[in-house]
């Protein structure tokens, strides 16, 4: 049974509990899932800032995609490699420190939804409004709906966290492999009602407003390219669209079973695998799904090479 210590400051993580055995393979896969999404996130980054051919509306809404992932990942993955080397005992972590990395793990979850809603509403103007994209994917628009997706995401989640920093702490064991809020607030022995009427309400707009804006802007895209006979518009609006959609799925169904499993405690392992694969999959997928299917980016990448080739020769 768990002592119960008030307001320390001074909590320890769960952590990933692993065999002794698998202890170094599944550290090893981390690792190299955690450069992986560094070095493709940084490098897409990057690429869209210095090359002015990609200085395009979709280009640089989607920068705030890499962006998100970095956040999301460069607190979460160095904190869960570190404590896999320590015994249980030795996973110690700053209450502090414990607040900033929930606020980024719910940032990184958050902006993943709302820098894919902007994304969608560009491919909606792009492909319905072709004539008058220029007009209104304006940079002005661009700054705007950067910002919105950011501004709405921190004001959700600053709520989220405030309500939780504002209770009383009787415990100090975080039961999970990283800091959220969920594990934050059942560090309290007061009444969490606020908190799970707000997490929840959090939680169903999100996804309302989510997947609404995803299917209002794909049954318009879908109508404009049943009834146009123009085959390089169908053409180009499969293969956005289809990347965009796969990738917001993918992250969709792992958000779901995160927050369903949540409901079911004796299922926990398997809540702890989703919550490392929503990190995982998607931030490793984006950079590359969106490079490939990119005819600009894949331009600049062969140019790169074929340059890198050339000079030894000389």
């Amino acid at each position: 049974m768990e002592n119960y210590t008030y307001n320390s400051f001074t909590l320890q993580l769960e952590g990933l509990n692993v065999s002794k055995d698998s202890t170094y393979a599944v550290f090893i896969f981390l690792l190299f899932s955690y450069i992986l999404i560094m070095v493709t996130n940084v490098g897409i980054a990057v690429l869209i800032f210095i090359d002015k051919n990609l200085h395009q509306p979709m280009y640089l809404l989607f920068c705030n995609l890499p962006l998100s992932d970095i956040l999301g990942n460069s607190i979460f993955f160095p904190r869960l490699l570190i404590d896999m080397l320590r015994p249980p005992s030795e996973r110690l972590i700053s209450y502090y420190e414990c607040v900033v990395g929930a606020f980024t793990t719910h940032m990184f979850g958050t902006t993943s939804h709302t820098v894919l809603m902007i994304m969608a509403f560009d491919r909606y103007v792009a492909i319905c409004n072709p004539l008058r994209y220029a007009a209104i994917m304006t940079n002005k628009m661009l700054v705007k709906l950067t910002v919105s997706a950011w501004g709405v995401a921190f004001v959700l989640v600053g709520i989220l966290l405030g309500l939780t920093v504002r209770l009383n702490r009787c415990k100090t064991m975080i039961r999970s492999p990283y800091c959220n809020n969920a594990a934050l607030f059942k560090l309290s022995c007061e009444s969490a009602l606020i908190n799970d009427v707000y997490g929840l309400t959090f939680t169903v707009v999100l996804f309302t407003a989510s997947i609404g804006s995803i299917v209002l802007t794909y049954t318009k895209i879908t109508a404009v390219c049943l009834t146009s006979k123009n085959k390089s518009l169908n053409s180009k609006a499969l293969k956005t669209c289809s990347t965009h959609l796969v990738v917001y799925l993918i992250m969709a169904f792992n958000g779901i079973s995160i927050i369903t499993l949540y409901r079911f405690p004796q299922y926990s392992n398997y809540r702890k695998l989703c919550s490392i694969l929503f990190h995982i999959i998607p931030c490793s997928l984006n950079p590359i799904v969106y490079g490939v299917q990119s005819k600009e980016i894949r331009k600049f990448l062969s140019k790169l090479f074929v340059s890198k080739k050339v000079l030894p020769s000389l």
